[in-house]
């Protein structure tokens, strides 16, 4: 049976995906594409964090980070390298802008990102790095590639 044809669940993540998680965005940390997230950020930011699974076998998450005033970021995105082109970091993204509408009257949605594109068909427009000074000095300052950074930035502004 193919992956196309297994029932993909997407839901917030639980205690039992942390290890799933962690192994995941560790293979996109190694080649320095998102930043490193130790388990125990894992299971602090859990509530932060929705999944995508077939068969309790984590295919893709995603975490959104809250700055305040209205300002969040899309964090550790990542889907399993065999699972490329399948739609679930679509499917990712667009749970948690259906999350964030239902709870929030108005919110600005950002991402740091190498795949543009892929945001901008989900309604992001290219922005300034320059918007979201809050990042740059909580993360960016850690990043290994702070000096020559190679990142988009991209923005969702849904107004109330």
């Amino acid at each position: 049976m193919t992956f196309e044809k297994k029932k993909l669940t997407v839901r917030l993540a639980e205690e039992k995906d942390v290890d799933q998680v962690q192994q995941l965005l560790d293979i996109y940390a190694r080649d320095q594409i998102i930043l490193a997230r130790t388990r125990e950020d894992i299971q602090e930011n859990l509530d932060r964090f929705i999944v995508a699974e077939t068969d309790g076998e984590i295919k893709g998450c995603v975490a959104i980070r809250d700055f305040g005033n209205d300002l969040l970021e899309v964090r550790s995105l990542a889907v399993q390298p065999d699972c490329f082109g399948q739609g679930i970091g679509r499917v990712l993204i667009e749970e948690l802008i259906r999350i964030l509408e239902d709870e929030r009257h108005s919110f600005r949605l950002f991402a740091l990102t190498y795949k543009t594109k892929f945001f901008v068909k989900l309604g992001f427009q290219r922005v300034s790095m320059d918007m979201f000074p809050e990042k740059i000095w909580s993360d960016c300052v850690k990043c290994p590639k702070k000096e020559h950074c190679d990142e988009e930035a991209v923005l969702l502004d849904r107004k109330g």
